[in-house]
């Protein structure tokens, strides 16, 4: 087994937020010592129902699941119920899991984890920046004391999926997503934050044939078909508990996708970010200076990428340019599928 991991995860929880949770949890090398939820894909208390639920279905520890933040730091906040379901869970209906919210919240979380363990915690942020930045106003040193910092959002010469440049964690933030690439241009080389942009996370394409593969690593039966000929109210019968919620969950972010002309197909924008954050050498990375666009109406929440030292400042980030998708899927199926079979 390789190193273990401490984490903090920082979720917007959310369909690929789910199964990046499943994934960490799947992985023998992941510690997660703290789950931050913030407002993004629905509001933070769904976002944080999510995941106590999900924790409580895969019989995980009592891992701390903190309150954040309730809007973004300036702008109003826009949730995307269309994209991710009513509960951000697609059609899964998750079992209450009667678990209780910690005492904390999300910017205490961060603060007093990154203090306890100085240099050995891997924050993982999937959602909007809001809590992050919060922490960092709170404690300055944040950027340094954490080992690495991995973030899905942004998109880097590739279009946004919120507007025509930007993308959904990274608009829905923006003041918050500047304030943190900013802080994080005071750390060494080898510790800048990985970037998961939509320009490698959307190569990184969930079809059915992923979930019935996973089904059939767990033991599941019967065989798990998501087709695109399904009514709207076609439902798994898995008999993996984990599975058929999870299939769901990804039958809701597939019809999403291929109602906007993408496919019947979901993008795993998160699992990818995950996985990352436990094996960088799953992306090949390039460094370069992130700033965010917070004023321009045409333009905000844009992510900019300087790769050859226009602006005269430092890297501050090193961003995902490629990968190989099958290798990542097979990592998904092999971990996730084996967890489901445990926990059944």
């Amino acid at each position: 087994m390789s190193d273990t991991h401490k984490l903090i995860v920082d979720v917007d929880t959310g369909i690929d937020d789910s199964l990046a949770l499943l994934y960490l949890l799947a992985s023998p090398e992941a510690e997660i010592l703290g789950i931050a939820s913030t407002a993004g894909n629905v509001p933070v208390e769904q976002v944080a129902a999510n995941n106590l639920n999900w924790l409580a279905l895969c019989g995980a520890p009592h891992i701390e699941v903190a309150l954040g933040a309730r809007e973004p730091l300036v702008i109003p906040l826009r949730t995307t119920e269309e994209t991710h379901g009513p509960q951000g869970i697609g059609h899964a209906v998750l079992p209450d899991s009667g678990r209780k919210r910690s005492v904390r919240t999300a910017t205490d979380l961060w603060v007093d984890l990154v203090r306890e363990y100085p240099g050995q915690l891997t924050g993982l942020v999937t959602g909007p920046l809001t809590n992050l930045a919060l922490a960092i106003r709170r404690e300055p040193d944040l950027p340094s004391l954490l080992k690495r910092l991995v973030v899905m959002g942004g998109s880097f010469n590739y279009p946004g999926n919120t507007t025509p440049t930007a993308e959904w964690n990274v608009s829905v933030d923006p003041h918050a997503a500047k304030e943190v690439f900013d802080a994080f241009s005071v750390v060494p080389a080898h510790r800048r934050p990985i970037i998961c942009g939509l320009n490698v996370t959307e190569s990184i394409e969930m079809f059915p044939e992923h979930v019935r593969r996973l089904a059939d690593a767990a033991g599941s039966t019967p065989e798990e078909i998501i087709s695109p000929d399904d009514g709207p109210d076609v439902r798994s019968s898995a008999s993996n508990s984990v599975i058929r919620h999870m299939s769901d969950a990804i039958r809701f972010y597939m019809e999403f996708h291929r109602e906007y002309d993408q496919g019947f197909l979901a993008h795993m924008h998160d699992p990818f970010a995950a996985a990352v954050a436990l094996d960088p050498s799953l992306a090949t990375l390039k460094p370069a200076t992130v700033d965010v666009e917070t004023e321009s109406p045409l333009l905000i929440g844009t992510t900019v990428a300087d790769w050859v030292g226009h602006w005269k400042r430092e890297p501050n980030a090193d961003i995902a340019i490629s990968t190989d998708p099958a290798e990542f899927f097979d990592r998904l199926v092999h971990r996730v599928g084996n967890y489901a079979r445990v926990v059944g």
